[in-house]
């Protein structure tokens, strides 16, 4: 899975299904720094619970590039960025970030109904213990953004719906309602300056961490918004003139790949256990535009 480098100055730590970790070196010791990360965006993609043998071109870079323009435009919602000062070999696609006591919890909110969320409400009337009305179609707007968070599972394993209740039995009521209230203000907020560019956020996860040497304004620990926000590998883009409730809605994220992997042109099947095929050439091109698309259409710029 990983395609981690050597780093001069940075000791390689940890990789997941998209990020490579490094812990900075001290020079004067000679020994890894354990107040910050090195966060290092690859240019795999995931889907499924299975990280994929194709890359997609430049999306480390959209990722990281988008994250930071975001941040900057989430007031009150306190990030993990020290610097964006980083090794010429990652540049555009790494941060120097805070080291953060990371949350178990993958913090989902929902504006429009699809995708797993609609599923489950189509089973239970509800998703995440939270009740909807009926008669909700696929893209349905939701009432009002509402917290659907799930279980962060290992590589390779389902994430599972939690209700909030098991949110609080897992990290307690203040860390749950802070984490809830957070979520969802940074999708609305992301609504709101998405709308003027012609995009629907349509849901978006969301990843915290703690930082127990500072406090935030009700005396507890400080919540922190960790790893990526708003991006197309951690949101559901949809082209506002082209969103009709009922039907699955174009994308400017990686919805495109899980398509073509659940279509016959793949000859792959969710329920095999086995791994997905390659992506072939024009589905590597047509994401990897999708993914600039929506890093254009939002910043209004190029990619670095």
């Amino acid at each position: 899975m990983s395609d981690a480098l050597e780093l001069p100055g940075y000791a390689h730590v940890y990789s997941g299904k998209v990020r490579d970790l490094y812990a900075p070196i001290d020079p004067a010791t000679g020994q890894t720094r354990s107040d910050q990360m090195l966060l290092v965006a690859s240019d795999r993609i995931s889907a499924y619970d299975h990280v994929l043998d194709t890359p997609i071109p430049d999306k480390g870079k959209v990722l990281t590039q988008l994250s930071l323009w975001w941040f900057d435009r989430l007031d009150g919602v306190e990030n993990h960025v020290v610097s964006t000062d980083v090794p010429a070999a990652v540049a555009g696609r790494a941060v120097l970030v805070r080291r953060l006591e990371m949350i178990p919890v993958e913090c989902v909110a929902r504006a429009y109904l699809t995708g797993g969320g609609l599923s489950e409400y189509r089973a239970t009337g509800s998703v995440s213990g939270v009740p909807l009305p009926d008669g909700l179609e696929d893209g349905s707007k939701l009432p009002a953004p509402i917290f659907t968070p799930s279980t962060k599972a290992p590589v390779g394993e389902h994430d599972e719906p939690m209700t909030i209740e098991q949110v609080q039995s897992l990290v307690g009521s203040q860390v749950a309602a802070r984490i809830d209230v957070l979520t969802r203000r940074i999708l609305a907020r992301g609504n709101e300056i998405a709308a003027k560019k012609g995009i629907l956020i349509a849901d978006t996860k969301v990843e915290f961490g703690i930082d127990r040497s500072r406090e935030d304004h009700t005396g507890g620990p400080l919540i922190v918004l960790a790893d990526e926000v708003l991006t197309p590998d951690s949101s559901r883009f949809w082209p506002a003139d082209e969103w009709k409730p009922g039907q699955p809605q174009p994308s400017f994220d990686k919805q495109y790949v899980r398509d073509w992997l659940t279509s016959p042109a793949s000859g792959w099947t969710k329920s095999s256990g086995e791994a997905p095929p390659a992506l072939p050439e024009d589905v590597v091109a047509q994401t990897r535009a999708r993914y600039i698309e929506a890093f254009e259409r939002i910043t209004g710029r190029g990619l670095a």
